[in-house]
């Protein structure tokens, strides 16, 4: 069964900060800039890049994540 963005990017986060040993603001500052990198080098992902890294960074905002 398939999982949803949601989970999938939420996994992301999870994982950046346990390999990387940061928090919930400094994972979120991550996606973002990666976000940024793949939309400035890649302009034709930009459409797909917000809707997948968008629900990472909303769900890095949230409070007990």
């Amino acid at each position: 069964m398939e999982r949803g963005w949601g989970e999938a990017m939420q996994e992301l986060i999870d994982r950046l900060k346990a390999n990387a040993g940061i928090n919930d603001e400094q994972a979120a500052k991550a996606l973002e800039t990666i976000k940024d990198f793949v939309k400035e080098k890649f302009p034709m992902l930009g459409g797909a890049v917000d809707n997948m890294f968008g629900s990472a960074t909303a769900a890095a905002d949230e409070p007990g994540m």
